[in-house]
């Protein structure tokens, strides 16, 4: 039996399972604030089209949220930039359908390969390709492709103050909480590392390196005098050689002292001094990440993971936008986004087949939600209350439940696409299903074949 085999079962039972995440509605509330007011003042304004236009810069806020704030102000700034970028070129693409394809394949196997080589994140290459391709449906409103440009970029301008808007009252809260979090793992461990719990190592071994990112690779070089800085580092070498000696312990069948749990969660919480576990060299320099030139190089190396995920990508996209063509599909760049939304983050089997499954099962449920909201025929007010109500749920959810995610996800993108112009809701409805099960169901084939 092979090891996707042995993870299959627990994994399909996950596909609706909702998992741990932070206290995310402070985050939520602020992006689905800026929304409100993004598309209030274009409805004040008298074009509210441009306002729904401006709201595809909100995937900005998607990134680096658990990122340093100096860093998040970088990243976000540019993905903004990069955001503004892909719907222009989709808009300047949709003189010619072949243009196109070509135009939303290209966009999705360089954002592979720049989301995995610096590894940006969740959501990764997938919200490049679906705004190069949601600029092809912008096309439609006949605006010039560097207005749709700048009014996306607006929104992404919107988006980077609702992510920075905390460092105004915590400016060292993505370090505390890496560090708090790498404390709890460490010290769930250590309550289980009796019977050597693999689930549990491997989750305190997981945070301890994301502790590490935030609190090395994503900082500014020169952070040495910083006190602040040199306190969260301290105590995350500390949890370091707690867990080593933890482990360490389980491995010789020997029981960490009784208090070994508590210790952690106090070195974590920052109330307690690492000195108890070990003093850190603050004169040695930590080891960091290479610079960006190599890492995006490393990207593209023979046995490099991303390359192979990059030719899948390449492959499946403008076979996905062929195939709805064939099927005389209106807006078939859809297909090319969901099949993007398969492979992207390079996955083993049994995770990209689950991926899939969530992904049709929360458009399916999505376009339910969306009938209902087109049906209403929403405007003015009421259609900014729908829209704030949708990003709300969508940051809520998307770091729980995939399928659930899609679901807001699948009626924000009809809702905005179809708000300013009457259409038939059940073509609509029917294309946009079509579209998911066509590039879903192509994603899947070019995964197994190249696998």
């Amino acid at each position: 039996m092979s090891a996707d085999d042995r993870r299959s079962p627990a994994a399909l039972r996950g596909l609706l399972s909702l998992r741990p995440a932070p206290r995310r509605w402070p985050f939520a509330a602020r992006v689905a604030g800026c929304t409100a007011v993004l598309v209030g003042i274009a409805w004040a304004a008298g074009d509210i089209g441009a306002g729904l236009i401006a709201t595809l810069g909100m995937f900005t806020a998607d990134y680096g949220s658990r990122r340093p704030y100096i860093n998040r102000a970088v990243q976000s700034a540019l993905i903004a930039v990069a955001l503004a970028a892909a719907v222009t070129i989709g808009v300047w693409s949709a003189q010619a359908d072949w243009l196109a394809v070509v135009a939303v394949s290209v966009v999705a196997v360089v954002a592979v390969w720049l989301c995995t080589g610096l590894a940006v994140g969740p959501p990764g290459a997938f919200v490049f390709a679906l705004a190069c391709a949601a600029g092809v449906g912008v096309s439609a409103s006949h605006r010039p492709a560097w207005q749709v440009g700048l009014l996306v970029l607006a929104g992404g301008a919107m988006a980077w103050m609702a992510t920075m808007s905390e460092a105004l009252t915590d400016p060292r809260g993505p370090e505390k909480a890496a560090v708090a979090a790498a404390g709890q793992a460490v010290a769930a461990y250590a309550e289980a590392a009796a019977a050597d719990h693999i689930a549990a190592r491997r989750a305190a071994a997981a945070a301890l390196v994301n502790a590490w990112v935030v609190l090395i690779d994503y900082q500014p070089r020169d952070t040495r005098t910083n006190r602040s800085l040199a306190g969260l580092r301290r105590a995350n070498h500390a949890l370091h050689v707690l867990f080593t000696d933890t482990m360490a312990a389980a491995s010789s069948g020997m029981s960490m002292p009784p208090d070994t749990a508590s210790l952690a969660r106090g070195i974590g919480a920052l109330q307690t001094n690492p000195a108890v576990i070990a003093d850190r060299d603050e004169n040695r320099l930590p080891m960091r990440r290479p610079a960006t030139a190599v890492q995006l190089l490393r990207a593209l190396g023979p046995n490099a993971h991303s390359r192979r995920v990059m030719v899948r990508v390449a492959i499946a996209t403008p076979l996905a936008g062929a195939c709805a063509a064939l099927f005389g599909i209106s807006h078939a760049y859809w297909a090319m986004a969901a099949a993007v939304l398969m492979l992207h983050q390079g996955d083993h089997r049994i995770a990209t087949v689950r991926r899939g499954a969530a992904r049709i099962l929360g458009t399916f449920a999505g376009l339910c939600l969306a009938a209902l909201i087109l049906s209403a025929h929403p405007s003015g007010l009421w259609l900014v209350a729908v829209l704030a109500l949708l990003q709300y749920a969508i940051k809520m959810s998307n770091v729980r439940n995939y399928a659930l995610a899609t679901v807001f996800t699948t009626a924000t993108g009809l809702t905005i696409g179809t708000a300013t112009h009457p259409v038939d809701v059940a073509e609509l409805l029917t294309a946009r299903a079509l579209d998911t099960l066509i590039g879903c169901g192509i994603a899947i084939l070019v995964f197994l074949i190249a696998v």
